[in-house]
């Protein structure tokens, strides 16, 4: 999963918030150098990340975006994921996305200190293009694959990976809701997290 999903799969805790959206950058057993809260969300965030890549869902989307992307094709599904996720917010969140996005990053500005290195370098970058709303239109999607050759070893192959987003569109949002939905319930299950759809559910059980 990438940014947006990881801070929505940590529900409303921000310490749990903080620590899966620096996850990616805190080695080993680093994360027992952090509190409580926050070395729950790293912890958290590695358990998603491990879960995705076992589910039988992102193994057929990878397999859509292998040959332009190789052993990044993960990476891509995840940014994918999430368009489709900001894309649909109101499904999964009655806070409008703007403003989740704004407590993030707000969130983030006030306990830069604790942030590692990495995070603190490219953390101006995600706020100033506001990622995380950028992600919810296809043209945000391609920004983002064209930028992150520059920052990442992620292939430069924007234009064929948003050819191959739009002419699978539909069929990627569906394992999108079928594996969103799996993530959910194994958040919820393992770490105790609720989320609005299923609040749904159980009111109409």
């Amino acid at each position: 999963m990438n940014l947006l999903a990881h801070l929505y799969l940590s529900g409303n805790n921000e310490h749990m918030m903080l620590g899966s959206f620096i996850a990616d950058s805190v080695k080993g057993r680093e994360y027992n150098d952090y509190p409580a809260g926050i070395k729950k969300g790293i912890l958290l965030h590695r358990s998603i990340d491990e879960f995705t890549d076992k589910h039988p869902i992102t193994h057929s989307c990878k397999m859509l975006v292998r040959k332009p992307y190789k052993k990044y094709s993960g990476i891509v599904i995840d940014i994918f994921f999430d368009h489709f996720l900001a894309a649909n917010w109101f499904n999964y969140s009655s806070v409008p996305l703007e403003k989740f996005a704004e407590r993030s990053y707000a969130l983030l500005r006030s306990n830069h200190e604790i942030l590692p290195d990495r995070v603190k370098e490219y953390l101006p970058f995600v706020m100033q293009n506001n990622w995380l709303v950028l992600y919810s239109k296809i043209e945000g999607i391609e920004r983002v694959l064209q930028r992150m050759p520059g920052r990442t070893s992620l292939p430069n192959e924007s234009q064929i990976g948003i050819k191959i987003l739009r002419e699978n569109y539909n069929l990627l949002l569906n394992y999108f809701y079928l594996f969103f939905h799996d993530a959910m319930r194994f958040v919820n299950e393992k770490y105790g997290i609720v989320f609005k759809t299923m609040e749904i559910e159980n009111a109409h059980r």
